[in-house]
């Protein structure tokens, strides 16, 4: 059994096909797919998988560091908290597994850096409070993310979701206590990710393919989806010696550890 642990199952890309290609997945070995959220436009279409596949999908909740606009991220993060508090949240309750996603883009638009960070960190609080681990987003900003998370000392556990950070920046957040997730980036060519994962240990890791975006090889160019966590397996094999069985229940395990599924 093989876990993704990050895929946008909801999005619009997926509307022709969207039962089949969950199943394909399923009947490929992924039997688990975690969703994030991303704002209150996702939050339905997220639940409905939920309630479609209730032994497969399990959701988040969180509000992603591109939604994060001077105008809105306010009562966006008051519906975010209404769904993680309150059972008469949009789409009722269900048993999120993680506050994400959550964390600071700065390949957008840097110009909101500071709400961002404001965003992220009321997000964390929530997560503690609630004994939740979190999903980050983490798009050229793992150096400013580290910082944040080392100045507030306490910090609830998580994942630091797409990594393609260097080894030295890997190692610092296994320091933090956070799990590194690894998707198709690891297949690339000219990625650096394989080596630089080669002295981080396999049990920080977890499996992801941020589905339908960053495909694998042999499918880049073309949509991703959860079937491919497989690929992202296989790739790990090379990088640690190790056996797809290995790779996957290590992996596995991780993401049991991790968001208690």
């Amino acid at each position: 059994m093989i876990i993704d642990t990050h895929t946008h199952l909801y999005e619009e890309a997926f509307d022709a096909d969207r039962t089949e290609m969950i199943e394909r997945a399923i009947n490929a070995g992924v039997t688990k797919m975690i969703i994030p959220n991303v704002d209150s436009n996702s939050i339905v279409g997220m639940l409905s998988l939920v309630k479609q596949f209730p032994e497969n999908v399990f959701p988040m909740m969180g509000l992603h560091p591109c939604y994060v606009k001077p105008e809105t991220y306010k009562s966006e993060l008051e519906i975010i908290r209404t769904n993680l508090f309150s059972p008469s949240g949009i789409g009722g309750y269900y048993p999120y597994v993680a506050l994400g996603e959550i964390g600071i883009d700065l390949h957008w638009d840097k110009t909101t850096f500071e709400i961002q960070k404001e965003a992220f960190e009321m997000q964390c609080d929530w997560a503690m409070e609630k004994d939740m681990p979190v999903a980050i987003h983490s798009r050229e900003s793992t150096a400013e993310l580290i910082q944040i998370l080392k100045a507030r000392g306490k910090n609830p556990s998580g994942v630091f979701h797409c990594f393609t950070g260097t080894e030295e920046e890997a190692k610092e957040i296994l320091d933090l206590g956070f799990y590194l997730g690894i998707g198709g980036v690891v297949t690339y060519k000219n990625t650096h990710l394989r080596n630089a994962l080669k002295n981080v240990s396999i049990q920080k890791i977890v499996l992801e393919t941020d589905s339908p975006y960053l495909p694998p090889v042999p499918y880049r160019g073309k949509r991703n989806e959860s079937a491919y966590t497989k690929i992202v397996a296989e790739t790990l094999c090379t990088v640690y010696q190790k056996s797809l069985d290995e790779i996957a229940a290590i992996t596995t395990q991780n993401a049991r550890d991790l968001f208690r599924i």
